[in-house]
């Protein structure tokens, strides 16, 4: 059992560290050799961080912040109103986790700062994403937002339920809980889209 706990731990902490790009054909994945769990910030405080926990929610916050600012968008950029609504719909949803998440981070005594700046990391949402749904319009920006949020739902649910079951903390493991089965709705609803993979419009 304790060797089945730590494989899982390794095997989320190597993900959460190798910064592969997401399957893309224009972003072809160019893994960098993963950081060991010694290579995380020290913590600080009355409650270190595991170096699991550390890893999901310094990967899970700058990863919603990244889908945050392309949700944003959608306001003046999305060419279907029920786009438009889904999308702040789910923007307040990830700011209501980003409001746990930091504190988390606190409590961790970890930097509010993103680690993985820069890098290509499985399901975030690029710089590059970000200008080019800012040059687009119409249909071509509801294709591109649905496309990254599928990938940044799919992934943040996969590594989270890694830390449901790897991680150490209550409060990390609890916050990674409510994240999976929230999930499973957004992707629910992301799928009901016109244009979406297995929407109706």
């Amino acid at each position: 059992m304790k060797a089945a706990r730590s494989t899982q731990a390794l095997s989320l902490l190597l993900l959460l560290a190798g910064c592969a790009a997401p399957a893309d054909t224009e972003r072809p994945a160019a893994p960098v050799p993963p950081v060991s769990a010694t290579t995380l910030p020290s913590t600080t405080g009355r409650a270190p961080a595991d170096p699991t926990d550390a890893a999901w929610a310094q990967l899970m916050t700058p990863m919603n912040e990244q889908a945050v600012a392309l949700l944003s968008l959608a306001g003046q950029h999305a060419g279907d109103p029920r786009v438009r609504r889904w999308a702040a719909g789910l923007r307040t949803a990830q700011n209501a986790e980003l409001a746990r998440l930091r504190p988390l981070l606190a409590r961790m005594g970890l930097p509010d700062t993103n680690v993985h700046e820069g890098h290509d990391m499985p399901g975030m949402v690029s710089e590059r994403d970000l200008e080019r749904a800012a040059s687009v319009k119409g249909r071509a920006f509801d294709r591109l937002l649905t496309a990254r949020i599928r990938d940044h739902l799919r992934q943040t649910a996969q590594v989270s339920r890694s830390e449901t079951e790897s991680g150490t903390r209550p409060d990390a493991k609890r916050l990674a809980t409510d994240l999976v089965s929230a999930r499973e709705g957004e992707l629910a609803e992301l799928g009901l889209l016109p244009g979406a993979s297995g929407g109706t419009g």
